[in-house]
């Protein structure tokens, strides 16, 4: 496995627990939930391989997606 395909399976797990997370919290259906994760700020840190963010837990990153959500915008 390379580098490449670690890195495509981390953020793909963290996508997939995203979607789960905010379908269990706020009671969504899959499409609203995945429009959500895929058009937010938290998505384009997690794909950028600089931010380090694909390495963090899905728990921490559905954090930072949650609170985009809640406020529009990620936490400081």
């Amino acid at each position: 496995m390379t580098k490449q395909d670690i890195f495509r399976n981390l953020v793909n797990a963290s996508i997939d627990q995203m979607i789960k997370y905010l379908i269990e919290d706020f009671h969504l259906d899959i499409t609203s939930a995945m429009n959500i994760v895929y058009s937010s700020q938290t998505l384009e840190l997690l794909q950028n391989k600089r931010t380090g963010l694909y390495e963090q837990s899905p728990a921490y990153v559905y954090h930072l997606l949650n609170q985009e959500y809640k406020s529009g915008h990620l936490p400081r």
